[in-house]
């Protein structure tokens, strides 16, 4: 049952209030931190860092973002707890972005910096401006609002702020609606090259028969793939294809050397792109068939030939002109989109030699936490009577899609098993796993480069032994973004913290924690702390010691750096935090050393949790085994063998599962009968 607008309004509403209150955070920054999650997660823009400043001389800014590609977000808020859906005005509107704006300038200009308390974090945004002030070539003003935008507000045109391009983006209470109630559940590009570049796109239909999906072939020329990519950036890319960017994240310069020395060859050498879209519009022309509009145009191979193009462009003021990309654009409707498309990326990516964590959407990783979350019942709180769970959102809009068809007493009994505080995503889950292993840089990279290094390392791991990946490894991440959350909820609330590098703190103080536990051969027991579905005093006393003093160590960046949050992102800080681990040590209560276990009893339940996981492996491939009648079997073994694609080991196997179920294939030769299958679909050989 899809809400109205207004009914959204007042469920995101309550979702801000109770998340400001489990972080004890300003409602601002649990609203800024919401709609900037979304963002971020449809690659919308690259990462967010909250810094309100609000002054009397008309400016305001409320966060922003330096991305790799000489780009400035920077968001304003207009945001005042409003307990009903209201209408933002054009002059609001004029206002806010005016405010935005003076910050800018009076950054550039007026040596704001200079005014303003070196350790705040507005304090390191105006000396970043300065910084980089040569190296911006593009502001994005982003106006957050928990209203609704006004009718009579058609299009906000491009201006500029002290000579650099700027482009304006209203993210209203509207357009976050649309995006969150979508199939797709994130806003489509809607391309029509027409209106953008004056002409269509010539293109070849290459789908033949009435039932077979549109497919078309064109011949894209490199200064309309460059324009696309500087207006639109990471949306143009899959999702997968953005976390294989990010892990890898320089100019292909092989690329970049044909692009300078041989342009006229670039067609010939380069693979060309593959994409997707929801829908694509043709017209006829003298010179044949173009396409008009593209719905949602997604790049699912090609992304690293794209971003050399506009990189080269930029940085070496390269001519694209002579330069022309093949493109095999399908087709694909958005109901579908979520199987076919990342098919679509691995079999077209095997050039690059990716591996199976680039295209991690679906990786069988994510769908066995995924399983576990929906089976696993977390203990009851102190004082509750109920059991609830975790619900991990394998893809965007899981949670929500949950309910979509329920009544509201079913969707208020889901929202009690699984409340919304307990919800979390692929980025919490690499937040929560990467500073306990060590990679507190990483985190503050951003929520997709962490993500990115955390796709990689898994994938990694998951080849070499996915019985790791068990139920102890669930429980274990659980507490973990237990900590993780409660430290949030910690920093918040202590007297020292000054409303900025919150993330920065937290991230830091956790790795610390890991490292004084490694240091001593030890662990916390995260199974107690899973059963406790909380931390206990002694632990929020212990990270309310250490998170002082990151604090205190990250708000004093070596002599040349004049941004903190920079400065967290940088291995030297990581370096110069772990030369005080002693001393962090001698402040610590001294209760937290009994809180901490042996590595050899961790060494242990991981062990009995990966046996267990082998036995399951087994039983649910004796499950899928055992659904596939021996005649199916008994096919598959024929086609096979006239292939020769079968070893002797397998036609044996095989030779059992003909006889299902007089003969019952054993779990090991189950999950050897997997494997033949999954060799005979790479063959195009279908069985039931």
């Amino acid at each position: 049952m899809e809400i109205s607008k207004e009914e959204f309004f007042e469920e995101f509403r309550r979702e801000i209030l109770i998340d400001a209150e489990a972080k004890s955070t300003f409602q601002l920054a649990a609203f800024m931190d919401a709609v900037t999650s979304e963002l971020i997660e449809t690659g919308f823009v690259d990462g967010f860092e909250f810094c309100h400043y609000r002054a009397q001389r008309g400016m305001r800014v409320d966060g922003y973002w330096f991305n790799d590609e000489g780009t400035l977000d920077l968001f304003v808020a207009d945001f005042d707890c409003r307990n009903e859906l209201q209408t933002l005005t054009k002059t609001d509107l004029e206002a806010a972005i005016k405010r935005v704006a003076n910050f800018f300038e009076a950054s550039v200009n007026k040596n704001l910096a200079s005014e303003l308390e070196v350790t705040s974090p507005e304090y390191g945004l105006a000396r970043q401006i300065v910084d980089r002030k040569d190296l911006i070539r593009k502001i994005n003003v982003i106006l957050v609002s928990e209203r609704t935008i006004s009718d009579k507000v058609q299009d906000l045109p491009d201006g500029e702020m002290t000579g650099i391009l700027t482009s304006f983006h209203i993210w209203d209470i509207s357009r976050l609606y649309r995006q969150r109630t979508s199939r797709g559940h994130k806003e489509a590009l809607n391309l029509d090259f027409i209106e953008m570049f004056g002409a269509g796109i010539s293109c070849l239909p290459a789908h033949l028969g009435l039932n077979a999906y549109q497919s078309y072939l064109i011949v894209m020329p490199a200064e309309i793939l460059s324009d696309l990519y500087e207006r639109f950036g990471a949306r143009l890319l899959e999702q997968n294809v953005r976390t294989f960017l990010q892990a890898r994240g320089s100019v292909n310069q092989g690329i970049r050397s044909t692009i300078l020395n041989e342009p006229s060859m670039f067609f010939a050498y380069n693979n060309g792109i593959t994409a997707t879209a929801q829908s694509v519009e043709t017209i006829s022309a003298d010179t044949g068939m173009q396409i008009k509009r593209i719905v949602d145009l997604q790049i699912v191979n090609g992304g690293q030939t794209t971003a050399s193009l506009f990189h080269t462009r930029r940085r070496d003021k390269a001519a694209l002109g002579q330069i022309f990309v093949q493109m095999k654009l399908s087709v694909i409707d958005s109901n579908d989109s979520e199987i076919i498309v990342p098919k679509i990326s691995e079999y077209a990516n095997t050039q690059n030699k990716v591996n199976a964590a680039d295209f991690f959407s679906n990786h069988p990783f994510h769908i066995r936490i995924e399983e576990y979350s929906r089976r696993i019942w977390a203990p009851a709180l102190p004082g509750a009577i109920r059991e609830t769970k975790w619900f991990y959102e394998r893809a965007r809009g899981q949670y929500a899609d949950a309910q979509n068809n329920l009544t509201a007493a079913d969707q208020k009994r889901f929202k009690t098993a699984h409340p919304k505080f307990q919800m979390f995503t692929k980025t919490d889950l690499a937040k929560f796993e990467n500073v306990w292993d060590e990679h507190p840089k990483w985190v503050n990279l951003g929520a997709q480069k962490n993500f990115a290094k955390y796709a990689q390392r898994i994938g990694k791991e998951w080849e070499k032994s996915s019985d790791d990946f068990n139920e102890f490894y669930y429980r274990r991440a659980i507490a973990r973004g237990l900590i993780f959350r409660a430290t949030e909820k910690l920093v918040s609330e202590q007297s020292w913290y000054n409303g900025g590098y919150r993330a920065n703190v937290v991230a830091y103080s956790i790795a610390v924690l890991s490292e004084i536990s490694r240091r001593r051969d030890s662990a916390l027991d995260f199974l107690r702390i899973w059963n406790n579905q909380g931390i206990n005093k002694v632990l929020e006393s212990t990270l309310g010691a250490i998170s002082k003093v990151v604090n205190d160590d990250i708000t004093q960046p070596t002599a040349g750096v004049s941004n903190i949050s920079e400065w967290c992102k940088k291995d030297a800080c990581w370096s110069r935090i772990q030369t005080r681990i002693t001393e962090i040590e001698a402040s610590l209560p001294a209760e937290f050393w009994g809180e901490l276990i042996s590595a050899d009893e961790v060494a242990v339940d991981a062990q009995s949790a990966k046996r267990t996981q082998k036995i399951d492996n087994g039983i649910d491939a004796q499950k899928q085994v055992l659904n596939i009648p021996a005649l199916q079997w008994a096919h598959l073994s024929s086609v096979l063998s006239r292939k020769q694609l079968v070893t002797p080991k397998e036609a044996g196997v095989l030779s059992i599962a003909t006889q299902i179920p007089k003969k019952i294939p054993t779990e090991k030769q189950s999950l050897v009968l997997l494997e033949i299958l999954s060799k005979a679909r790479a063959e195009g050989i279908e069985v039931a």
